[in-house]
């Protein structure tokens, strides 16, 4: 989720720099409804790599035109050899260096090293490489549309469950902060997740649990007042939408997988090593932030949103 968040302003710079050329994003179809009504996009492509039907359906569809140009943002080995079905006239992606799995290089016919430190700025310098010119930072997002229990007033929404586990920040610390929420802000804090997380996030207390899918969860990041994540597909999107939040983050360099913009607030112990690692248990690091601190940021984070003029001169 958070790739295709960090790709729209890449996808919308090349179809602007290219307005006539026809620009087809091939996906996974968990993730489509990101792309819904992008005004960038004129054709989504779903690549269903569970089900050999869904693998021949876009091979199909990738093999019917003429590619003149193939990005691969990605950079695994399955999204540049998407690329190679496609049969375009040119492949770029990042230098092998800078990628997940370095044999995906192999299949590239250019190679760009990003000298930028967030995803999405590295992402418009392969767009830039690809020869667009006139660069957009914008994140055509759908509304969404409503889907599981939501609060009918305003609330705070939380998404707990990462890629990682140890990216999360402890169940009880939401139980505390919702808590505090309550108490100082008088909103209640809305965990939101898949229904397979149901029983984990029904079972924190003094929070309101939402299961949505995608959709759903586009729509309550609209409607909520604020935003607290963690390095995730939905804090990206609370990001993208300009929502003020704030982001606990431990193993993940902020600089580089922290929330785009400047929208959110960004807390990170001063002990946290980064690390990569698909570790099942929470880092230490996450467990140093604490309920009362995130409180903390958020109310500054609020306070800025209704005074930005007076507060950035306190």
């Amino acid at each position: 989720m958070g790739d295709v968040i960090h790709t729209l302003p890449a996808v919308a710079t090349l179809k602007h720099s290219f307005p006539h050329c026809r620009l087809s994003w091939v996906i996974s179809p968990r993730w489509s409804p990101l792309l819904e009504g992008n005004p960038f996009v004129d054709q989504v492509v779903l690549f269903d790599r569970t089900s050999i039907s869904g693998i021949a359906a876009a091979w199909r569809i990738l093999r019917s035109g003429r590619c003149d140009l193939a990005v691969d943002f990605q950079g695994l080995i399955q999204s540049a050899l998407i690329a190679t079905i496609a049969r375009p006239d040119r492949i770029l992606g990042f230098h092998q260096s800078q990628i997940r799995e370095r044999p995906a290089a192999w299949f590239y016919s250019h190679k760009t090293q990003a000298t930028s430190a967030h995803v999405v700025e590295r992402n418009l310098e392969l767009a830039v490489a690809a020869g667009g010119s006139n660069v957009l930072h914008t994140f055509p997002l759908p509304e969404g549309r409503p889907e599981g229990d939501l609060p009918e007033g305003d609330f705070i929404l939380a998404s707990p469950v990462a890629g990682w586990a140890a990216k999360q920040w402890p169940a009880a610390n939401y139980a505390k902060l919702a808590q505090l929420i309550r108490l100082e802000l008088g909103l209640p804090l809305v965990l939101n997740g898949s229904p397979a997380s149901g029983a984990a996030l029904s079972a924190v207390p003094f929070t309101h649990t939402s299961l949505t899918g995608l959709a759903g969860l586009i729509y309550a990041t609209r409607r909520a007042t604020a935003v607290v994540g963690v390095d995730s597909g939905p804090m990206h999107l609370a990001a993208a939408l300009g929502k003020p939040g704030v982001a606990v983050m431990g193993p993940t360099d902020p600089s580089r997988n922290g929330p785009y913009g400047d929208s959110f607030t960004v807390l990170r112990s001063p002990q946290a090593q980064t690390s990569y690692k698909r570790h099942a248990e929470t880092a230490a690091s996450m467990r140093d932030i604490t309920p009362e601190q995130v409180l903390s940021a958020l109310k500054a984070r609020l306070a800025f949103r209704a005074h930005p003029t007076g507060l950035s001169h306190s």
